[in-house]
């Protein structure tokens, strides 16, 4: 999939304007690409509708106008655009009470290297793109992209096949089926 170009990101004043409309159909089209998984977290499979909002909104939340800062957060997040051949996704875990989320986040060292996609019982292995993630503990929002051989690629532009998202972290055993609309949505990822 091919990256979020600079001549695509607009200035601050000329995305205001659109801003409503963008943001709408942004979201709509999230509702097929984000899943539940398990009862603490969900995921959004990323691509360069989900990398473009993302970049307009941050320059737009921290008033980002300098070419140099545009470029840097351009490059950051085109790091969740999908490769050929791979799914992207972002991870959240979703836990509001503080107290709980930091004791949770401490059982859950490691969870990063768990993630993965299933399709018709093969299991793809996340790589996790996650940065700093501290000794003894885990982060409550993760960046992994899932590769995908030949077979699945095939399967997902034919949108058949059983495919699921999920955690192999001992203490979050946690798998979530993929409905027909979210593999409808990610097949355009790998067209």
């Amino acid at each position: 999939m091919r990256r979020v170009e600079r001549g695509e990101v607009l200035p601050l004043a000329d995305y205001e304007l659109i801003r409503e409309r963008f943001r709408a159909r942004v979201i709509e089209h999230k509702r097929t690409r984000r899943v539940a998984l398990g009862p603490h977290m969900s995921a959004v499979f990323e691509d360069r509708d989900t990398v473009l909002h993302q970049v307009q909104e941050m320059l737009r939340t921290e008033r980002i106008t300098r070419e140099d800062a545009v470029l840097h957060e351009l490059e950051t997040y085109n790091e969740l655009v999908p490769g050929d051949g791979e799914l992207s996704l972002t991870l959240f875990v979703e836990i509001p009470d503080a107290e709980l989320r930091e004791r949770m986040l401490v059982e859950l060292a490691g969870l990063e290297e768990t993630f993965y996609v299933e399709v018709d019982g093969h299991r793809f292995q996340a790589r996790s793109e996650t940065r700093g993630v501290l000794p003894g503990r885990t982060t409550a929002v993760h960046y992994a992209k899932a590769p995908l051989d030949g077979d699945a690629i095939a399967k997902l532009r034919a949108r058949t096949g059983a495919w699921s998202l999920g955690s192999s972290h001992p203490r979050y055993l946690h798998a979530t089926a993929l409905s027909p609309a979210t593999l409808a949505s990610l097949s355009h990822d790998v067209a």
